[in-house]
């Protein structure tokens, strides 16, 4: 049987909004598919929200009724007429319309979104449209992204001029198979791209914020032709440490940290694994006949992977899913990581895996930690296996430019920029090479890489026995005389540091006894790899709140809302659409 996949969207508003960090959307007109949209987009109550509340208070400054976007000067180029001849239409959305169209000097066929000014009420709206053209900037010439030419305005309207995908969306082949299932090495080559596409986003400090089937289409009708990212209209920037507060995405594919109002890039990576569960399967990994219900399952249950045709599928493919799919996004496999994994690996090869942001935050945060720390997680590191590490030794080999066995600073320094969010001074990278650099000789080792880039969190929520197994012979490099503590005398003899111990040993030394218990050191170990302020987090009270949204068009909202600790509560409702149309009935929803 074939499955039907809902292009429901859920959307929230910020509960603490940055002036120069729009996390407000508005839906991008249609992709750039030949196929025309089964449904147009429609107004999001988000964004009527935003008019209700934001329209009234600006119009002295608008000049009357003139939409922001009327009298805005984008900056793009004034001769779209001239260069192009607009073509039959491929779609609409809200906003504008997407047609073929063709170079008037090459005859290219290309794909052009044209966005009406009229359209764009708020300044909010003018500032979508800059960042979507910004974003398709920045990923410009990523084989797995719909390339961007040029963007163009008249009075009217901005023309956003991107390449032709003419080999319809994915979710459309998906279908199309036999029980709406791939094969899995089919499936790999599929997922692998699509984690290319979010790695790369990652390390631009961006975050895709919809990955779904609808979102990826083929450049042609060929079987193997490669999978291109389309519309970024809920895409976003975030800055280092910050965590975006909205909800936003699409209901089937949201992450778990999404709807708890504290997402980062883990979220992508967690929608890419419920793509890869309904193409090895053909069915949805959290399914309800509610949009609020799928919420409930996406945060308190498990995908089941005894039902049909799971037993038949690969340990290999299972693992790779479940890793993906792990509720807490520090845990969660990042893109680069997964790009490691065996399933998807086969067929690829490591030249294909970029740089891991993960890793590079790991290696900065290194050089916060104790020494303790820093001698607990090299001993962590000495216990592990080749298959236990070899996503690290694809992060080495990235690192390391010249191939030579080794990092040097500049190869560091390298590394470092790609993660373009973060903007580090040399000698701060120096630091970062020194803090890590165990031996002194002014370079990096791969033994020396994997105690700054391992990660804790996952190798406990991954397989708990084996952590348990590690940790302890890792504690046991400290516990010479295997009494089940590690004494001032075993740690000044293990670390070969002089004078006092005390500062090292109160890190750890958790009851006051004067020595480290095994429960003690795996404590420090897991704090190893979690930010101070990520440990103050679990300890706020978990309160969700979720926003439910129902597929109609919203014409009037309605909305009253109350403040309550920092927290909005309320009830929104819509007038029905006329002609005896289905409307829209909004409902906040707060779960334990």
């Amino acid at each position: 049987m074939g499955i039907c996949l809902s292009t429901t969207k859920v959307f929230g508003t910020s509960s603490n909004p940055s002036p120069d960090h729009h996390e407000e959307k508005q839906p991008a007109s249609s992709t750039t598919t030949t196929n025309a949209k089964k449904e147009s987009h429609k107004p999001t109550v988000k964004h009527q929200q935003q008019q209700q509340f934001k329209a009234k208070p600006s119009s002295r400054k608008q000049g009357g009724n003139v939409p922001c976007g009327k009298r805005t000067d984008f900056g793009y180029r004034k001769d779209f007429e001239k260069r192009y001849t607009t073509g039959k239409l491929l779609g609409h959305g809200q906003f504008g319309y997407t047609y073929v169209a063709i170079g008037n000097e090459n005859g290219d066929r290309v794909a052009v979104k044209k966005i009406e000014k009229m359209k764009m009420i708020l300044p909010i709206a003018v500032e979508d449209v800059k960042r979507e053209v910004k974003i398709l900037e920045a990923l410009k010439g990523h084989e797995n992204v719909v390339q961007f030419y040029n963007a163009f305005e008249d009075d009217s309207y901005v023309y956003i001029v991107m390449e032709l995908c003419e080999g319809g969306e994915l979710l459309d082949r998906i279908l199309a198979k036999k029980d709406s299932r791939y094969s899995e090495k089919d499936a790999a080559v599929v997922v692998r791209q699509m984690l290319k596409v979010a790695a790369e986003c990652h390390l631009r400090g961006l975050v895709h914020r919809d990955m779904k089937p609808e979102n990826f289409l083929f450049k042609s009708t060929k079987e193997d032709s490669p999978l291109k990212a389309t519309d970024f209209g809920l895409s976003d920037f975030i800055r280092p440490g910050k965590r975006f507060q909205d909800i936003v995405g699409s209901a089937y594919y949201v992450a778990p940290e999404v709807l708890k109002r504290k997402s980062g890039p883990e979220s992508d990576v967690w929608s890419i694994g419920v793509i890869t569960y309904i193409l090895l399967c053909g069915k949805r990994p959290f399914w309800d006949k509610t949009e609020d219900g799928i919420f409930r399952e996406v945060l308190k249950n498990k995908p089941d992977f005894r039902r049909k045709p799971w037993p038949t599928i690969s340990d290999s493919a299972k693992d790779f899913v479940k890793k993906l799919l792990v509720k807490d996004p520090r845990a969660r496999l990042t893109a680069a990581q997964a790009l490691s994994h065996p399933w998807v690996r086969e067929g690829g090869d490591a030249s294909e895996i970029p740089i891991d942001i993960s890793v590079l935050s790991n290696m900065r945060q290194f050089v916060k930690y104790s020494r303790l720390k820093q001698f607990a997680l090299r001993a962590l590191a000495s216990t592990l296996n080749e298959e236990e590490i070899a996503d690290l030794r694809d992060q080495f080999h990235a690192i390391d430019v010249d191939k030579n066995g080794v990092i040097s600073l500049e190869e560091m320094r390298q590394a470092l920029a790609k993660d373009l969010p973060w903007k580090l001074k040399e000698s701060r990278v120096l630091e970062i090479l020194q803090a890590i650099d165990i031996n002194t000789d002014g370079l990096v080792d791969f033994t020396e890489f994997i105690a700054a880039a391992l990660h804790v969190n996952q190798m406990e929520e991954h397989d708990s026995e084996k952590w348990q197994m590690r940790s302890e012979a890792a504690f046991q490099k400290f516990d010479v005389d295997r009494d089940g503590f590690i004494t001032p005398d075993e740690l000044r003899m293990h670390t070969g540091l002089k004078g006092s111990i005390d500062p090292l040993l109160e890190e750890a030394d958790i009851d006051r006894d004067g020595k480290i218990s095994l429960e003690e050191f795996r404590r420090l170990l897991r704090t190893a790899s979690i930010s101070r302020r990520a440990r103050e987090m679990e300890h706020v009270p978990d309160f969700v709140l979720v926003w439910y949204v129902s597929m109609s068009t919203v014409r009037t909202l309605v909305s009253t809302r109350v403040l309550i600790d920092g927290m909005c509560f309320g009830e929104s409702t819509s007038e029905e659409e006329e002609g005896g149309g289905v409307g829209c009935k909004s409902w906040w929803w707060l779960w334990w």
